[in-house]
């Protein structure tokens, strides 16, 4: 809350209100006694930043403030007006002989306007406020003259408690009321705003949430709660190639041996000869060597050369049994920002990419998770993990604005492509072993042209080699070139790197089912898996 319109800043004189809170009463010494009683805090922004008002002094006739007549009278009407003088009346045993503003006196009939003008300093505003039962709220005296202390008339003393009944003290009564209603919301409302600021002014106000623990605790299931768990097993990979080319990447703690899990465009320039590191999020930084690599999957298998004690390794989900809509979390360095998180949901499964590493004509396929979590350059070989905090997927690619599918440096608009953690692990594990991939194939050349309806096997191989190989899983199962895949299992194929993408998701050895088109008729085949060790 603002003070600067409550209250009074430094010395400066409070505004002075535009009527009294009160009727007037006669200027009489006040109580020695009233003076030390404190009903109301000290207001330190009004009351003591304003210098004490004079002592009071009885007026007299000669120096009662004189008043401009109004139509409700005037001297000469006051002077002609018979008033029966009252005995005075006893003051209260437990009361002081002044009460400023406990039952007022009314003027005396044909008085002047009521109220006079006020001092340039009214009394309220002096050193403390005296308290009469029966008084208002927060405006006693100070020590001060009364202030609107009407002037006395010859041969006419004012009696407490008396006055002229009728009209005039019907209205001065309502004022009274709304002014001393008035008076207390002001005052409360002052002394409120006061508190609040401490003391000081000018300054705003603000409210903090008391209940709110300095630690406060995040369930699990949230994701403040899954990127505190997998944060620290998630590592920034810096890779620099002997040539002086380099960036940065994603991975992620496979195991407690020290394994990396990453893609192989992150490490690809420091590969055969240059440095790698991988930072963790506490900002501890470990040399690294790479263990093995799949440029067809985009998979890459590093060891921290002197792995620290306690790795927590991030738990593999099952990428299958994910639905679209499931939610998202990517954790990344987009752009070299480390430990970057980032949410969204399943777009689409089974999604056919074909990306390159931006530095060989060589592809990777996948059959791809698509997400919209805000995956960019930097991402990659990242996880992304479900609501539980299991890693489903590894991001990998992502649609720039360009048209083109793969790492450049476009930013995200929603187009993210991610390994399956199921077909990951299978790579990760025989790169662990043998330090090689292994490639599941059909044995057969098919287009990579994309508007073909299906995979169509090609007229022939590449460098003139037969597009299906003899004795083959392809041929074995009666396959000829010219013929049209256009489902493996129940996915429907549309291209070449579709079929390839699917393919890569199953191990060697494992039967599938083929449709395929010849001569405008449908029909099936069943192929066992064959094998192709390394990268071509």
């Amino acid at each position: 809350m603002s003070t600067e319109n409550e209250g009074t800043e430094g010395n400066a004189v409070p505004a002075v209100p535009s009527v009294p809170p009160a009727p007037p009463v006669p200027a009489t010494t006040p109580d020695p006694a009233a003076e030390n009683v404190r009903d109301e805090p000290k207001d330190t922004t009004a009351a003591e930043a304003t210098p004490p008002a004079a002592p009071p002094v009885t007026p007299t006739h000669a120096d009662a403030p004189r008043h401009t007549p109004t139509a409700q009278g005037t001297p000469q009407d006051h002077a002609a007006t018979a008033h029966t003088p009252q005995p005075p009346m006893p003051p209260h045993p437990h009361q002081p002989p002044h009460s400023p503003y406990g039952a007022a006196p009314e003027p005396p009939a044909g008085a002047a306007s009521w109220p006079p003008p006020p001092p340039a300093v009214p009394s309220y505003a002096g050193g403390g406020a005296a308290h009469t039962p029966g008084g208002g709220v927060g405006n006693g005296s100070g020590g001060g003259p009364v202030w609107g202390a009407p002037s006395p008339q010859p041969g006419h003393t004012p009696s407490p408690g008396t006055g002229r009944r009728g009209a005039g003290g019907l209205v001065a009564a309502v004022a009274v009321a709304a002014l001393v209603a008035g008076g207390i919301g002001g005052a409360l409302g002052f002394w409120a705003a006061d508190r609040n600021d401490n003391g000081s002014s000018g300054s705003s106000t603000t409210v903090s949430a008391s209940d709110s623990p300095r630690d406060l605790k995040r369930p699990a299931g949230t994701v403040a709660g899954v990127a505190a768990k997998a944060l620290p097993s998630v590592v920034t990979i810096d890779a620099q190639g002997g040539d002086g080319e380099g960036g940065t990447g994603t991975g992620f703690v496979y195991d407690k041996e020290g394994h990396i899990l990453t893609n192989n465009h992150v490490v690809a320039s420091a590969a055969e000869s240059g440095e790698l590191s991988a930072t963790f999020s506490d900002g501890k930084k470990y040399a690294a060597e790479v263990v093995g690599r799949a440029q067809g999957y985009d998979v890459a298998v590093l060891k921290l050369k002197n792995p620290p004690a306690g790795l927590t390794p991030l738990p593999l989900g099952n990428s299958e049994s994910v639905a679209v809509g499931d939610s998202t979390i990517a954790i990344g360095a987009p752009f070299g920002l480390s430990n970057t998180v980032t949410t969204g949901i399943i777009s689409a499964k089974n999604r056919p990419v074909a990306s390159g590493d931006g530095s060989s004509n060589k592809n990777s396929y996948m059959s791809a998770l698509q997400t919209d979590a805000s995956i960019n350059p930097g991402n990659s070989g990242g996880p992304l993990l479900d609501a539980t905090g299991a890693v489903i997927g590894i991001n990998s690619a992502i649609q720039s604005t360009g048209g083109g599918l793969g790492q450049s440096q476009a930013g995200s608009i929603g187009l993210g492509f991610a390994i399956p953690i199921n077909q990951a692990k299978n790579v990760a594990e025989q790169l662990i072993k043998t330090g090689k991939p292994v490639y599941p194939v059909i044995g057969a050349t098919v287009s990579m042209e994309e508007k073909t309806g299906g995979a169509a096997i090609s007229p022939e191989g590449a460098a003139g080699t037969p597009s299906v190989t003899p004795n083959g899983p392809a041929a074995e199962a009666g396959l000829k070139p010219g013929d049209v895949i256009t489902k493996f299992n129940d996915t429907v194929i549309d291209s070449g790197p579709t079929l390839i993408g699917e393919i890569w998701t199953r191990k060697p050895g494992e039967k599938v089912t083929l449709t395929y088109e010849r001569d405008g008729k449908t029909s099936t085949a069943e192929v066992t898996l064959g094998q192709r060790e390394g990268d071509s």
